[in-house]
């Protein structure tokens, strides 16, 4: 053979049908998307109390929705409670349902290499929000959602897209637990009523 480099690639005696594999995923596409919900019923949204705080899963790669490229879930926060505080490079808004209150968001200075690091910069802003505003969480921003009444819960709407899981850069990251969080609790409809009317302390 004319090329140099042949002795080098003709090695090699494994055999697999990667591509036949992408043809028969995509012929069998539209069988397997049929069978996956495009209406979510609330009672099919599990909730979770998470070290981010009180939440109700509204789409999720695992629910077995159409939705392909972005999670969704409602949290809602106690009077005068606060959400975790924590860190993703995607990029996040949440729509502001019901009540008042304000966000913590911290720049990082961020270094990609062979390795991945970042350092929360010293500055602390402060957004106020009510409802019917949309709050935007810019990628690779410490965050965390207070509801400043004492005596109303908030409700926000979260929104992310899946694409960083997708392309290897899930960074999903806890700086601090919700003071609601207890590990392996397993809401009720009045377990989450009794969190959701419990005023701070």
């Amino acid at each position: 053979m004319a090329w140099g480099e042949s002795k080098t690639w003709m090695a090699g005696t494994e055999n697999q049908a990667l591509y036949q594999d992408l043809l028969d995923e995509a012929t069998a596409a539209p069988a397997n998307n049929a069978k996956r919900k495009k209406v979510v019923h609330p009672s099919e949204m599990p909730w979770e109390l998470a070290r981010q705080g009180l939440l109700k899963h509204l789409l999720n790669e695992k629910m077995n929705t159409r939705m392909e490229s972005v999670d969704a879930y409602m949290q809602i926060i106690p009077p005068g409670s606060h959400s975790g505080k924590h860190r993703h490079l995607a990029e996040e808004c949440l729509y502001v349902l019901e009540g008042r209150g304000y966000d913590l968001h911290q720049d990082c200075d961020v270094e990609i290499t062979d390795t991945y690091h970042w350092k929360a910069q010293d500055e602390v802003k402060r957004y106020e929000w009510e409802a019917g505003d949309v709050i935007y969480i810019p990628p690779n921003t410490v965050h965390q959602h207070f509801n400043a009444d004492p005596d109303r819960p908030v409700r926000l709407i979260s929104a992310i897209n899946r694409i960083y899981e997708k392309f290897g850069l899930n960074d999903l990251e806890q700086v601090e637990d919700a003071p609601e969080y207890k590990p392996g609790v397993v809401l009720t409809k009045e377990l989450v009523a009794e969190l959701i009317n419990k005023k701070a302390q």
